[in-house]
């Protein structure tokens, strides 16, 4: 049997043992809801069961089946698609999405998983490897972190819960200060880092597990975050509005991260991601198409994606969303036009990475965009069809390589973290730590560009062009992946990016008001959870 099958069906096993629903609010889950001590955690194979049912959460319709990517990818200056799907949340109105709770209730759903993880595996004396108790022990606080590093973005200041509900059974809990939730992903994924092994060592865990290069690269990705937020003065220079123009923007702090040294947090990024690109542990993809086949899941820079597998309960509906071939003749997202023309023509990102010519489910041929039809209106013998405007979608290929494309629900991996953040970390946090770019911040910089066949970055950049330039770069590299709302919140210059586009392409609405900076606080929360006494501004 191998590690592909072990994780699938330590997962089955561990979802037979739950009886969560996934609109129960997470901190009332009953502490039998999971895995109960007095009949399990007896054998090392009860606890990688045990850990596999905390991956599970991600696996729900709290998470990744949908809300946790819909909340995220679809509100961000660069995603366009039907106003059916991007009428709410992606035209800002995230409470008339029926998933809106989702990233509270499954986030919290882990956070109450790894706690009873901890609390139980760290008593096993016999019957399991100490280097796998260790590892998952590691998991544990890995999954713990990367929950609370989800929250503190989404919701800001929460409730900070480190023991299960049958170790401390009081619910009502208060929302912690934004740089006290940071600090507990801190402690979390340095525990975790210290415990777990790296990839492709014989006892790192199945695929899609944490490895200890995947803790440290979140661990500088959360010093990122933290710096890049608590900044309080500089410019970033975006592309965008209306007319695709470049427009400065003085960033704003984030709320919370008042009065941090980030300088010194940009140096503990800088200095993290180095120590991840030195270990070798993970490397780039020569070929950036290979990134999204089927034979490159969970190789090379695939740190950590979500795992799927047709035939099984671990599908998701990715592919019919995003590719240009769907259930729904073609797909519901795509990226904007004016993104499109921030690639070069010969970047691989775009000249692989976007389907051109393809077929709707009815056969209809369609190609994008209209203003290259030289090279795309005729293939093969074959016209396809562009009207000029409602057909210049940019589809990805990012989650088209399925099983079956013709089905709703099929095998799509979606990437949770890549390695290529890693070169982009050390290359924004080196940057401000210098005082302008540094040699190998350029290098960093251009190992993506170079691998994506783009020119390399322009030389002589100042401090802000060189974070701009890294902030479009980013979204160049992860456009649909979930990266660009962060980065444009981290950088306190969300409101104003999207402000200056106001209706953006298929007429989705991209204006947003100051409460669109956090998501709202679920109302079940509010009613049960009696030390918060309010909502979010503006919720």
């Amino acid at each position: 049997m191998n590690k592909m099958t072990h994780i699938y069906r330590f997962a089955a096993i561990a979802l037979a043992s739950l009886s969560l629903a996934s609109c129960e609010k997470a901190l009332e889950e009953k502490p039998l809801s999971f895995l109960s001590p007095e009949n399990f955690y007896k054998s090392e194979g009860d606890a990688k069961i045990a850990i596999a049912g905390v991956y599970n959460a991600l696996y729900t319709y709290d998470l990744y089946l949908q809300p946790m990517w819909n909340l995220t990818v679809l509100d961000d200056d660069h995603v366009s698609g039907v106003d059916w799907f991007l009428g709410t949340t992606g035209a800002g109105n995230p409470q008339g999405y029926w998933g809106v709770n989702g990233p509270w209730v499954g986030c919290y759903s882990m956070i109450a998983r790894a706690n009873t993880v901890l609390e139980n595996v760290e008593p096993m004396k016999t019957g399991i490897d100490a280097d796998v108790k260790r590892r998952i022990l590691g998991e544990a606080y890995y999954l713990r972190g990367w929950a609370y590093f989800q929250l503190v973005q989404l919701y800001g200041g929460v409730p900070v819960r480190l023991k299960s509900l049958s170790a401390d059974p009081n619910t009502s809990v208060p929302r912690s200060p934004v740089k006290e939730v940071y600090a507990q992903v801190v402690a979390d994924l340095k525990k975790a880092e210290e415990m777990l092994f790296p990839f492709g060592h014989a006892k790192a865990g199945e695929p899609g597990h944490a490895t200890k290069g995947l803790a440290s690269s979140l661990l500088a990705k959360t010093y990122l975050t933290m710096a890049s937020g608590s900044l309080a003065s500089g410019n970033v220079i975006v592309r965008g509005g209306t007319d695709n123009g470049n427009y400065t923007h003085a960033k704003t702090v984030v709320a919370g991260l008042e009065g941090l040294d980030s300088r010194a947090y940009f140096q503990l990024a800088r200095d993290k991601a180095k120590e991840v690109i030195d270990s070798r542990e993970y490397t780039l993809f020569p070929n950036w198409k290979d990134i999204w086949s089927k034979a490159g899941r969970n190789k090379q820079e695939n740190m950590w994606q979500l795992q799927s597998m047709a035939g099984t309960p671990f599908v998701n509906n990715l592919s019919i969303y995003f590719s240009a071939y769907s259930t729904f003749g073609r797909g519901a997202v795509w990226f904007t036009n004016n993104h499109y023309q921030d690639y070069e023509d010969a970047d691989r990102r775009v000249l692989d990475g976007v389907s051109h010519n393809y077929y709707t489910n009815t056969g209809t041929p369609y190609y994008y965009p209209s203003w290259q039809a030289a090279q795309y209106r005729i293939v093969g013998g074959v016209t396809f069809n562009n009207n000029g405007t409602t057909d210049n979608r940019a589809y990805t290929i990012k989650f088209a390589d399925v099983n079956d494309p013709t089905v709703a629900n099929s095998d799509a991996f979606y990437p949770l973290m890549r390695y290529a953040e890693v070169p982009l970390i050390f290359a924004e946090a080196a940057n401000e730590v210098a005082g302008g770019p540094t040699a190998e911040a350029y290098a960093q910089l251009n190992a993506i560009r170079t691998r994506a066949q783009a020119s390399p970055a322009p030389a002589g950049m100042s401090l802000e062009q060189f974070r701009s330039y890294v902030l479009a770069e980013r979204a160049r590299e992860f456009v649909l992946e979930g990266v660009r709302r962060f980065d444009l919140c981290r950088w306190g210059i969300y409101l104003q990016v999207m402000n200056r586009i106001s209706a953006g392409q298929n007429n989705i609405s991209k204006v947003r008001a100051a409460r669109n900076l956090l998501l709202p606080i679920p109302q079940a929360e509010l009613n049960s959870n009696l030390s918060i006494t309010a909502n979010n501004p503006g919720w």
